[in-house]
């Protein structure tokens, strides 16, 4: 995935950069400390849209729209979680291309009050880990049963989920970058890890033994 713009350039080690003098440096029109803010994100960035759109063509669309999108805007960056900024950019162009698509949701997404969900932890095992090399075979059909109950959910609990639960934001992070109350986000994360356990339990005996659910497995 080219997810950067302008000139092209290698993969450059960006473990001690200064994210901050790199924003402030993007801002001023550099756009090679554009590119290595690119260069860190995009992975997230690309794992967020497919989590959402199902399709790798159309994550690919909405990642480099959504980088072109901060790149033209970045100048209103107000500080903050740039990690948040930039994932906003993603979800609304995911939301775009699902437009562009005809795939809105159809189903009401009311905010309810936190008291009024259970509160379900998120398996250890929906996180983005990346997995051993004898661990990935074994957790193929795994994969495929999680992003299917993903894909399965109404967009808007997908990007919840998808941020705090895959991609490991905590509740302010996913409420910027959602653009929604922290209540509102903690609610729509409740519904949706409900809505994800009925989906998973109904693979049975399609799932990796270890990994299968049971009408007394626990979601923690």
């Amino acid at each position: 995935m080219a997810a950067h713009l302008g000139r092209s350039g290698h993969k450059k080690d960006l473990t001690d950069m200064d994210e901050a003098g790199l924003i402030k440096d993007a801002i001023r029109g550099d756009l090679d400390a554009f590119n290595r803010l690119v260069l860190t994100y995009q992975e997230m960035a690309f794992n967020l849209a497919f989590r959402m759109l199902n399709d790798e063509t159309a994550a690919e669309d909405a990642t480099q729209n959504a980088f072109i999108s901060a790149y033209r805007h970045i100048g209103g960056f107000r500080g903050g979680s740039f990690k948040a900024w930039i994932m906003r950019m993603v979800t609304n162009s995911c939301y775009d291309e699902l437009r562009r698509l005809h795939r809105r949701p159809t189903v009401p997404l009311e905010p309810l009050h936190v008291e009024d969900e259970e509160e379900i932890e998120s398996p250890s095992w929906l996180a983005d880990n990346q997995p051993s090399a004898e661990d990935e075979i074994e957790i193929q059909e795994l994969e495929k049963a999680i992003q299917h109950c993903i894909a399965e959910l109404p967009v808007e609990f997908r990007a919840v989920v998808v941020m705090i639960d895959v991609q490991g934001f905590n509740y302010s992070e996913a409420a910027q970058a959602i653009g929604h109350p922290l209540g509102t986000i903690k609610s729509r994360l409740a519904r949706a890890r409900m809505r994800l356990r009925i989906c998973l339990s109904g693979f049975g005996e399609l799932l990796p033994s270890s990994f299968r659910l049971g009408e007394e497995a626990e979601f923690s």
